[in-house]
């Protein structure tokens, strides 16, 4: 049977979702631990491949298995004993044999956090952005407006990957101004690497003032990477949800 997954991490003291040669991974401690728990050697297929220092609240995850004598249901409340404390199962159910983590994701949503004051407050560090600068919150809100849509984004793309297409469709795209914190939330069908991050850094150079927004309009009609584009650190990002095929949000 296959079952599914939900996965929440902190992804701090982690170097991405996938497995890798030398470092430490998000997959490889769930794999290990799942592996432990039913004395067989388990390969798990995340949904989305998550950078490191990245977090996740609803990442998803499958894997195959002849038979199991815990109960779906119960399997979170089993393997979260084997766990480290930064990474939590929430969720597990047995889906057809036919579905796939990846190929069968309808929409993503990630949310980007920004503390925007004068001084760094230490406890968000690994969990924000922090912007010293002042920013114009109207520019910032105009700029969200012009990434929504069915667009080439291949301008906020970083270099190494190896899609075939760079089109994508955002969906929704906010930003809320909290006190000290600005959120971004968006959602899509998908993003390429570095995408949302990307995105981010070139809205808070449109609320610095060093972009405008006819800037953005043209950095996208380019089609490539522009140096000008920056990418914002990784620890403010956050893999919020996933929607597949089928599925209502």
């Amino acid at each position: 049977m296959k079952i599914l997954l939900t996965i929440s991490y902190d992804g701090t003291n982690y170097f991405g979702w996938q497995r890798q040669k030398n470092v430490i991974t998000v997959q490889q401690i769930v794999e290990e631990k799942i592996s432990l728990l039913l004395k067989k050697n388990i390969k798990i297929i995340g949904a989305s491949r998550t950078d490191s220092k990245v977090h996740a609240l609803a990442q998803k995850a499958i894997f195959n298995i002849d038979y199991c004598s815990i109960p779906p249901e119960k399997f979170p409340f089993v393997i979260n004993n084997f766990l480290p404390n930064d990474i939590v199962i929430t969720d597990a159910k047995i889906v057809d044999e036919n579905f796939h983590a990846r190929y069968d994701v309808s929409k993503k949503t990630y949310q980007y956090k920004i503390l925007n004051a004068q001084f760094p407050i230490p406890q968000y560090r690994n969990y924000c952005w922090y912007v010293k600068n002042k920013l114009d919150k109207q520019n910032m809100i105009d700029a969200t407006k012009i990434f929504i849509g069915t667009q080439d984004f291949a301008s906020f793309c970083a270099s190494g990957s190896s899609v075939k297409s760079t089109i994508r469709t955002i969906y929704d795209f906010s930003v809320t101004f909290d006190e000290n914190f600005i959120t971004f939330e968006i959602t899509a069908d998908g993003f390429l690497y570095n995408m949302v991050r990307i995105i981010v850094a070139t809205i808070v150079d449109v609320g610095i003032g060093k972009i405008n927004l006819a800037d953005i309009k043209k950095i996208i009609a380019d089609k490539k990477r522009n140096s000008k584009c920056k990418t914002a650190p990784p620890q403010g990002l956050t893999l919020m949800n996933i929607i597949y095929k089928g599925e209502i949000k």
